[in-house]
């Protein structure tokens, strides 16, 4: 029996593992994104968010999450292009901040008094701004760790499979 070494144990276990990290850290983007839409909707700055693109805005939230949750499970049992979506889903999720947040800080807000109020002001401004951040870098990392542990992993099946079929070959 041939002596192993670490790095082919850690090869060996992925194969009865499954990658919680990965899932873990799309869960964890999730409840940042959470936390980001409930401080948008929570806002009561008069009639300016009571418009259509804060539906699509709603919608889009509801299809991100299960978008992250889908990736989250497929991404634990080291499907590849889970791994590609959540790199994507971070990478809108850093574009988001283009879209309700930085018009919102623009935007003069139509109830306040003072003239240079803002539908958002500055710390609700970095407070989302922030929680986005965070889901995108979470979203990447786990993109890009499961990135790696699936590719590790395949070229791994696919050398035991060769090894395999070489000790077939010699019988």
């Amino acid at each position: 029996m041939p002596v192993r070494n670490d790095a082919e144990i850690r090869k060996d276990r992925l194969r009865f593992t499954k990658n919680k990290l990965s899932a873990n850290l799309i869960i964890f983007a999730i409840v940042a994104n959470a936390l980001y839409f409930v401080s948008i909707y929570s806002s009561d700055v008069g009639s300016y968010y009571y418009k259509l693109f804060i539906g699509g805005s709603i919608v889009y939230n509801l299809v991100f999450m299960l978008a992250a949750f889908l990736s989250s499970e497929g991404i634990k049992n080291y499907k590849l292009g889970y791994a590609c979506s959540s790199v994507v889903l971070g990478i809108l999720q850093i574009c988001r901040i283009l879209y309700i947040p930085m018009k919102a800080h623009k935007a003069a807000n139509p109830v306040a008094d003072a003239k240079n109020a803002t539908v958002m002001g500055s710390g609700q401004f970095r407070y989302v701004s922030f929680c986005l951040i965070v889901s995108a870098v979470l979203l990447i990392a786990a993109g890009i760790i499961g990135f790696m542990k699936t590719t590790t992993l395949n070229s791994y099946l696919a050398e035991l499979e060769r090894k395999g079929q070489e000790g077939t070959d010699d019988e």
